[in-house]
């Protein structure tokens, strides 16, 4: 299910589908940083899923992060450089979000 709920959101194999979520997420990550979209960010990741048509392969699923995968390395990254928690509106939180179904937490 979660694959389907990147390609919903508008991350897909052959781009971000206009008046998407996905396009609504672009414009405000890249309106946030000065008209850039960052590697690593939510948007990059979410579209890198959406081109490759897999989210389980990262460990991002609709039960929640795999343990010893690519998310729960990410999540760990995330956490310590935040003090131990994952920000709302991070890439850990609205990759799994949107995984999951949801609007991505922001």
């Amino acid at each position: 299910m979660s694959d389907q709920n990147v390609r919903s959101a508008g991350f897909t194999s052959s781009g971000i589908r206009d008046g998407s979520l996905a396009s609504s997420m672009m414009s405000q990550e890249a309106k946030a940083s000065g008209g850039g979209i960052h590697s690593g960010g939510p948007t990059a990741t979410l579209q890198e899923m959406g081109a490759r048509g897999s989210t389980h392969s990262s460990g991002f699923t609709s039960s929640g992060i795999l343990g010893g995968s690519k998310a729960s390395q990410m999540m760990s990254q995330e956490a310590t450089s935040h003090g131990g928690g994952i920000p709302r509106g991070g890439t850990t939180s609205t990759v799994q979000s949107i995984s999951m179904g949801g609007k991505g937490g922001r």
